[in-house]
C-alpha cells in the first residue's frame, strides 16, 4: 500500500514562508522607523550639545589627573635625588657643640644643577639651636652633602652655589659626575598656579627609613635597624633601590610665593618638586604642619627661577676665570 505524505511535507514549508514574511515585515518596520527618526526627529539643541561637550571635557580632565602622578613619577624619577648630609656647629679649637645629619630631596633644574630647600643645603638655616650657637661666635660647616640619584650606584658630591636671601630655596652644583649631564631637567611652569588644581609631590619622605621600608624583605631585614644612614643609602644605591615616592592632593591656596596643598609628606620630602595637573613643576616642597593634613607648604617656582639664572651666571663666570 502506498501512502500519500505530500500533505505533511507542505506544512513546514508553509510555516517557514509565513515566518520569513513576518521577519521581513519587522525589518522593514525598523528600517522605516530609523529613516523617520533620522529625517523628522528634531536636531539636538545647542544647550544639549554644550552640556555634552562640557561633560566630555570634565571626563578627559579627570582621566588626565588620575594618570598624572604615575606619569610624572615614571618620566622624571631619575632626575629627583635623595640628599644626605652632615653638618656641625662649633667653636674653634673645641669639639663640635652640634653635629647633625640631614636628609631631603632635590631635582635637576639645569645641566649639572639641582634645586632644593635652603634648610637642606644649609641645614643650620632657621635652626634655633644652631642659630643660638652662631650668635655666640660658633661657626657652622658642612662636613658632607651627597646626592643619590635613582639608577646611579654611588652618591655624588653637591656644592651649594646660590641661596635665596629671603626664602627657603637653594641651587647646588653636582660635582664629578658625567652621568648627571644625561639627566633631563624638570619642566618649570611659566604661569602662576590657582587654588583647586591637582598637585603631585615627589620626594623621599622619611629618607633612608622610607626607602628601606619599601625594599624587598631580605634587604629590609638587613637594613631596617642599621643606624649608619650613609652606609644604608650607599647600599640602596648599589642595589638600584633609590626610589622616590609620589603623593597627590589639591592646591588649597596661593599666598604670594607660598603654596598650600593637602598632598601628604614627611621629613625627607623637603626640596621635592610639586607638579601641577599638566606635568610641570609649580613649586618646591618645603614644610608641613604636623597633625593638619591640609597644611603642606611649598614655594612657588617663580621664586626659584631667578636663583637658577644667578647660579648659571656664577658658574659661567667661574669657568671664565678658571680659563684665564
Amino acid at each position: 500500500m502506498i501512502e500519500d505524505y505530500s500533505q505533511f511535507e507542505s506544512e513546514p514549508a508553509e510555516e517557514n514562508w509565513w515566518r520569513g514574511l513576518k521577519v521581513g515585515l519587522a525589518v522593514c518596520a525598523l528600517v522605516g522607523a530609523g529613516f523617520m527618526a533620522h529625517y523628522y526627529a528634531p536636531p539636538p539643541t545647542n544647550e544639549l550639545q554644550q552640556q555634552v561637550q562640557a561633560l566630555s571635557v570634565q571626563v578627559e580632565k579627570l582621566q588626565r589627573e588620575q594618570a598624572m602622578p604615575a606619569m610624572v613619577l615614571n618620566r622624571y624619577r631619575n632626575s629627583i635625588c635623595y640628599i644626605y648630609g652632615v653638618y656641625r656647629v662649633g667653636f674653634s679649637g673645641l669639639q663640635p657643640a652640634l653635629r647633625v645629619r640631614v636628609s631631603g630631596t632635590g631635582f635637576v633644574v639645569a645641566d649639572g644643577m639641582v634645586a632644593t630647600n635652603r634648610h637642606v643645603a644649609e641645614p643650620w638655616y632657621e635652626d634655633a639651636e644652631a642659630t643660638a650657637l652662631i650668635r655666640r661666635g660658633a661657626t657652622p660647616q658642612l662636613e658632607q652633602l651627597l646626592a643619590f640619584f635613582p639608577g646611579l650606584p654611588t652618591g655624588i658630591n653637591l656644592t651649594p652655589v646660590v641661596f635665596s636671601g629671603h626664602g627657603d630655596l637653594a641651587v647646588l652644583q653636582v660635582q664629578d659626575s658625567p652621568a648627571i649631564h644625561k639627566l633631563r631637567p624638570l619642566p618649570l611652569a611659566s604661569q602662576p598656579s590657582h587654588p583647586g588644581e591637582l598637585v603631585t609631590v615627589i620626594g623621599y619622605p622619611m629618607g633612608v627609613l622610607g626607602m628601606v621600608a619599601k625594599s624587598p624583605s631580605a634587604i629590609y631585614d638587613r637594613l631596617a635597624f642599621r643606624r649608619d644612614e650613609m652606609g644604608a643609602a650607599s647600599e640602596l644605591a648599589a642595589l638600584s633601590l633609590i626610589r622616590p615616592s609620589a603623593t597627590c592632593g589639591h592646591l588649597g591656596d596661593v599666598v604670594g610665593d607660598k603654596l598650600i596643598y593637602d598632598a601628604p609628606t614627611a621629613h625627607g620630602g623637603s626640596g621635592g618638586p610639586v607638579f601641577d595637573g599638566h606635568g610641570q613643576v609649580i613649586g618646591v616642597n618645603s614644610a608641613y604642619l604636623d597633625g593638619f593634613s591640609g597644611g603642606t607648604m611649598g614655594i612657588s617656582v617663580q621664586a626659584l627661577q631667578p636663583l637658577i639664572a644667578a647660579a648659571e651666571k656664577d658658574l659661567d663666570d667661574a669657568a671664565v676665570t678658571a680659563e684665564k
